[in-house]
């Protein structure tokens, strides 16, 4: 069967010539699809589990909807977004900032059910905190959240302001020797703070700095999002451990480029480490490229300060050992930085799903 695609003749055009095509991948993993159909054990690779005859037409005709509605989310969503960016930048740096920050933490996270995924994960990692601490994080996570967008979506403002920030901690100087040596480093960070002030930073001191970016699930808004984030600096590479932008990573990275990762989001299939005293599942991409390569491994940071700047913080680098040992210790610097200023993390990540030792509803 392969991974091709279902053709229905008589619903493009009514002459039946402008045949529909849907993505067999496309119709598997559509919720849709698979409430209807009763199957939750479809893969994407569906070469090797179903047939073309086993989907009656009225199946793949709701496939087909479904595929439509989600498009049609996607545009207006991206609307949405587009607009209130454009509105913001009526307003001055300052005032913009902090009003997209009060807009999301009033607004978008109540629409989007973060307050409660905070909550549920405050509980979970953090069962010691007040309650009055713990509503107060309830509100400042999205507003830093918030923050950082309208940060990043107004390149030049933020660059300005940011250039000229000092390095400061006890990896600023073995940042310095790789980049003179022509040694490739792995910049490590999470979702903390802003981490592209760090990028920013580094590449006005004249570091070439690239980035390694996961796609959003909304395409129209991964496409203008990455175009804005392009502003900071270039290049950025998409995830993935195969195609163009691998291998353009791993010649920037031999050639002494500095390469920059956003460790703390979930990878279904990746090793269980431990994270804020849970089982994590962890990606050791970093941890292996920098191996393979000899790259330098350096955590690092931009901490949001009450002045509205940041710090920009590099720490000791991870000595090489194993994937997983280098993973976990990234895991342990990011972890320290996040009960310092439990704030400025996303706490809206499902950081502890999926691991077998969690209840569900916990992450």
């Amino acid at each position: 069967m392969g991974t091709g695609f279902v053709r229905f003749p008589n619903l493009g055009r009514t002459d039946g010539h402008t045949p529909v095509e849907i993505g067999w991948s496309s119709l598997a993993e559509s919720r849709w699809f698979r409430l209807f159909s009763g199957r939750t054990d479809l893969s994407c690779n569906m070469s090797n589990t179903l047939t073309r005859n086993r989907f009656p037409d009225w199946m793949k005709l709701l496939a087909i909807m479904t595929n439509r509605s989600e498009h049609i989310g996607h545009r207006l969503s991206d609307i949405s977004i587009r607009t209130f960016i454009g509105a913001m930048h009526l307003l001055p740096y300052e005032r913009r900032i902090h009003i997209a920050g009060l807009a999301t933490t009033h607004t978008v996270a109540r629409m989007f059910s973060w307050r409660r995924r905070i909550r549920e994960n405050l509980t979970l990692i953090l069962p010691e905190l007040p309650r009055s601490e713990a509503e107060r994080l309830v509100r400042m996570v999205p507003y830093h959240m918030g923050r950082t967008l309208m940060e990043l979506y107004s390149p030049s403002e933020f660059v300005a302001r940011v250039r000229r920030l000092p390095l400061t901690g006890p990896g600023a100087e073995a940042l310095e020797e790789a980049y003179r040596n022509g040694r490739g480093v792995v910049l490590v960070t999470g979702h903390y703070g802003n981490y592209d002030a760090v990028r920013a930073a580094l590449i006005a001191r004249g570091y070439q700095v690239g980035g390694h970016y996961k796609a959003m699930s909304n395409p129209f808004f991964n496409s203008h999002y990455v175009a804005t984030i392009s502003k900071i600096g270039k290049p950025l590479f998409r995830q993935g451990r195969s195609g163009s932008g691998m291998r353009a990573m791993i010649r920037f990275l031999r050639a002494g480029g500095m390469v920059g990762f956003v460790l703390d989001q979930r990878i279904n299939n990746a090793p269980i480490l431990e994270f804020m005293g849970k089982p994590a599942r962890t990606s050791v991409a970093a941890a292996e490229l920098a191996l393979r390569y000899d790259a330098l491994v350096v955590p690092c940071y931009g901490i949001r300060t009450s002045s509205g700047t940041y710090d920009v913080v590099i720490e000791d680098p991870i000595p090489h050992s194993s994937p997983e040992e280098m993973t976990q210790s990234l895991n342990n610097s990011l972890e320290a930085r996040v009960r310092a200023s439990p704030e400025q993390w996303m706490w809206t990540h499902r950081r502890w799903e999926n691991t077998g030792s969690l209840p569900r509803s916990a992450s």
